[in-house]
């Protein structure tokens, strides 16, 4: 059930129980956790936290705390399935669950006593009707038999055949009712997408109870066609004051205390620029990567040639952003959309939001995005398994900068390592057609295979890969194709992680279809699956079932 009122029939309901958060490892997961924390504090609500990353640990986690619990707050996972038939709970348990994966299970929208789903008013959600997809058992009554003794020979074959024309006409009405149904839920489950961020609800909840939010407050919101996240917080330890301002006006210098918020008309469309080298960023940036061509000896001269139209030195473009020449600093956006331009890469300026405090503290954005998402699936081992989502939400406060560089500087790793990966697809031919998509395999022995055995990695390679190959590929056709890009998982096992993702386009519409087609594929063949990932579009095969898989995909899509 839909809640209309998240203050009166959410947070007024479990602001006096025990709560158990289960919180996927998802950036907007825990920026959502993370404004949710901060009014848990002002109202003194106990909770506890457990990370999860797919339905077996959801699983896990309920059955380890249902006893001690009754409310459940579920952020980023559970709107997508039945969520009762999976976690099978006593009837006295409550599950709010604040998820932007869509569509929202039909089950869940009708569930009005144990389900209630945060999400924004205005969100399109095209919810099938009621009547339309669920209908209450008819009793076939047989009156035959409790007809009256005195009743006539004639009668009684009369009655009869007029209950067996009824009993026909309702089977074939149950049923056509029935192919409507299927119909219907096809339409509506058929494709996979992302509402409004959870953590747009939750700042949403924050706004209306009027908190001053002393220890969170909003950094930035980002187009969610780049990062899928409208929502960062920054968590402060003291209750700093803030200034919103944009590029164009003049601010107050950000010291310790006061942090500022500007909305930038002009950013440049280069990953970590401000915490990197120019150079470096140029090259790892998926956009001006592919638009140049960097992976071939003839993309290296256009770089060359683009920063000799700028003006740049090498030596200023290859040093930290931070210690070029101011004279070159203030006028670099102007410089660089003006040879972008000539370049083919017009799409080089986007708007965004950044966050100063104190003297030399700017982030933007997309700079945490990728800092968060590296701490997360940073593949080095350091204690138990929820040490990284531990230390990514910690990135998030004023007061732990340490981590957030450390975010930084594994970002770059990951971007790194993703560009030299798509370079060597791209060289060596591996992503091939199969008729209707795309197709790419990691080997075992790849640089940095082990990187994208974590789903974000992976997908961030994987639209990456889909924008170089359409950049560098002649066949009209294969630039409409979708990515299905899979990589090993887990050697001891025999398994490869598998991720289909839309084709590249300028629409804004990213409905992704690969979800049901990866079940149908898999119970039509029998493939030794596993649906564990929030992200239907993202499944666990056995590497035996893989060509099997494919070929039934094929068959399925063509």
């Amino acid at each position: 059930m839909f809640v209309s009122d998240c203050r009166r029939e959410f947070y007024d309901v479990i602001v006096n129980q025990r709560v158990l958060l289960l919180v996927a490892s998802d950036v907007d997961a825990l920026c959502a956790c993370k404004i949710l924390q901060a009014l848990f504090q002002c109202d003194h609500v106990p909770y506890t936290l457990v990370p999860v990353s797919g339905w077996q640990e959801l699983e896990t986690a309920f059955l380890e705390h249902k006893d001690q619990f009754k409310y459940f707050v579920l952020i980023n996972c559970g709107a997508n399935v039945d969520l009762l038939e999976i976690l099978q709970p006593e009837e006295d348990a409550f599950f709010f669950v604040c998820d932007s994966h869509r569509p929202i299970n039909v089950v869940n929208v009708y569930n009005d006593t144990q389900i209630k789903l945060l999400v924004k008013q205005d969100d399109d959600l095209d919810v099938p009707a009621y009547d339309d997809i669920f209908r209450d058992e008819e009793d076939e009554e047989e009156d035959s038999e409790n007809e009256s003794d005195g009743s006539e020979p004639s009668e009684k074959r009369r009655r009869f055949e007029e209950d067996v024309i009824e009993r026909t006409m309702k089977r074939r009405q149950r049923r056509e009712w029935e192919a409507r149904r299927r119909e219907i839920l096809f339409d509506y489950e058929q494709y996979e997408y992302h509402g409004t961020s959870s953590a747009m609800v939750m700042f949403d909840l924050a706004w209306i109870m009027s908190k001053d939010l002393n220890d969170m407050l909003c950094l930035t919101f980002q187009s969610q066609l780049q990062v899928n996240v409208a929502l960062l917080v920054l968590h402060a330890p003291a209750a700093p004051n803030c200034i919103l301002c944009s590029t164009e006006m003049q601010y107050r210098r950000a010291t310790e205390e006061v942090l500022v918020l500007e909305f930038c008309y002009y950013f440049l469309r280069l990953a970590l620029y401000q915490h990197w080298s120019l150079y470096e960023s140029l090259c790892n940036t998926s956009y001006t990567s592919a638009s140049l061509k960097l992976w071939s000896v003839q993309g290296q001269k256009r770089l060359q040639e683009f920063l000799a139209d700028m003006g740049l030195p090498l030596k200023q473009v290859k040093q930290k952003f931070n210690s070029m020449d101011m004279s070159l600093k203030e006028n670099l956006r102007e410089m660089i959309e003006e040879s972008a331009n000539k370049f083919g890469m017009k799409d080089l300026r986007v708007q965004t939001f950044s966050i100063h405090f104190g003297f030399k503290n700017k982030f933007s954005a997309s700079d945490i995005v990728y800092a968060t998402v590296s701490l997360m699936e940073n593949v080095e081992k350091e204690g138990p398994e929820t040490t990284n989502f531990i230390k990514a939400l910690d990135s998030l406060s004023r007061g732990n900068l340490d981590k957030l560089h450390q975010g930084l500087d594994l970002a770059k790793k990951q971007l790194r390592a993703i560009q030299q990966t798509v370079a060597s697809c791209i060289c060596t031919n591996l992503v091939i057609s199969q008729g209707p998509f795309l197709y790419c395999s990691l080997m075992e022995g790849t640089p940095d295979v082990k990187l994208f055995s974590k789903p974000v990695s992976l997908c961030l390679l994987s639209k990456y890969l889909l924008k170089s190959f359409v950049c560098s590929t002649k066949n009209k056709r294969c630039k409409l194709l979708p990515l299905i890009m899979a990589a090993p998982m887990d050697v001891e096992q025999g398994t490869v992680i598998m991720v289909g993702i839309p084709p590249e386009t300028e629409s804004s519409d990213k409905k992704n279809f690969f979800g049901r087609a990866f079940e149908k594929a898999a119970d039509s063949t029998n493939s030794r699956t596993l649906h564990n990932h929030f992200d239907m579009s993202i499944i666990e095969l056995k590497a035996e079932d893989r060509s099997k898989f494919l070929d039934a995909l094929i068959s399925l899509l063509s």
